[in-house]
């Protein structure tokens, strides 16, 4: 079986760039949208958060809809087009 690659594909930059949109909108540093996303029950460092939004980290299905529900939006709206937020 062949390896697997981590290279992060379009819906995870699409994902990444709208994390970031609307944690600046929402007036949130990484910090603090990470405390919020641990606070509901998913543990996320700000480092972790960081390397989401710079596509360095993959976010797995469990952060995004952690990540959805920190930020008040349904996690389809993570996954589409970052320009219409």
């Amino acid at each position: 079986m062949a390896a697997r690659s981590w290279e992060i594909g379009p819906a995870g930059v699409r994902a990444a760039r709208t994390i970031e949109i609307l944690r600046t909108e929402r007036g949130l540093s990484q910090r603090q949208l990470a405390r919020n996303v641990t606070a509901l029950g998913h543990p996320m460092s700000n480092t972790m958060l960081s390397r989401i939004e710079r596509t360095q980290r993959r976010c797995d299905i469990d952060d995004l809809v952690a990540l959805a529900e920190a930020v008040h939006v349904s996690p389809p709206v993570l996954l589409g087009d970052p320009r219409l937020v």
